[in-house]
């Protein structure tokens, strides 16, 4: 090959490599939003904090608390967070059923609750009867139910989050900036988890190995490369 032809093929592979617009990160919110900025760094300096004050307590904790302590109203503490556990499956199974955004809040919730029964149940019963209970309770209920809702929280967080990217922009037929929502309609006022409908048919997208979002994806790449 010529020096020329050279200098063309070096061209042309340069520019293969470079993304196409649609494939560039899209520009970040903290940078352009003074306001976002504001938060981040306050949400920054109080966590922060919060480790250096939480680090001096645990060692003051580890010092000072006798190793037994006869409690107080201990059926009373335990039959309310069973209560309030309940309360929070309640609350999924309702916003399950009605497809609310919330539901990502309410598993990240009964998730958490299930794990601090799990570990106060094991911890408040070593060295008793019911030791071996609370643990089988622990490893085949509790925590497999938190996996899933931790799981399911995700999956339908990203879903949402995928719903809201913006729609490509087809002339003459939606305004430009418009935005998808999970039903498919076209939004104009731009992406918001209030805003959005909760993006899945139920609980499908919430068990693991679920191929729900998979389908959604491979209907999703056929459709761009369809496009093209």
């Amino acid at each position: 090959m010529s020096p020329a032809e050279r200098r063309r093929l070096a061209r042309l592979l340069a520019e293969l490599d470079e993304p196409s617009p649609g494939e560039q990160n899209p520009p970040d919110p903290y940078l352009n939003d003074p306001a976002l900025g504001r938060q981040r760094r306050l949400v920054l300096l109080i966590s922060a904090a919060s480790c250096v004050i939480l680090a001096g307590w645990i060692v003051v904790l580890a010092a000072k608390l006798p190793h037994h302590f006869n409690t107080q109203h201990w059926r009373a503490l335990w039959v309310n967070f069973d209560v309030i556990l309940l309360a929070a499956f309640a609350a999924t199974a309702w916003a399950t059923w009605r497809k609310r955004q919330i539901l990502i809040l309410l598993l990240m919730l009964t998730g958490t609750m299930l794990c601090c029964d799990a570990w106060f149940d094991v911890g408040t019963s070593l060295a008793t009867k019911g030791m071996w209970i609370s643990v089988a309770s622990a490893i085949f209920a509790e925590l497999p139910l938190a996996f899933l809702a931790f799981t399911g929280a995700r999956r339908l967080l990203k879903a949402t989050v995928e719903a809201g990217m913006p729609a490509p922009a087809v002339a003459g037929d939606q305004p430009v900036g418009s935005w998808r929502t999970a039903e498919g309609a076209d939004r104009a006022s731009g992406p918001s988890l209030r805003r959005t409908p909760l993006a899945g048919a139920g609980l499908e997208e919430a068990f693991p190995g679920s191929r729900a979002l998979d389908r959604a994806e491979r209907a999703r790449q056929t459709a761009a490369r369809g496009a093209k």
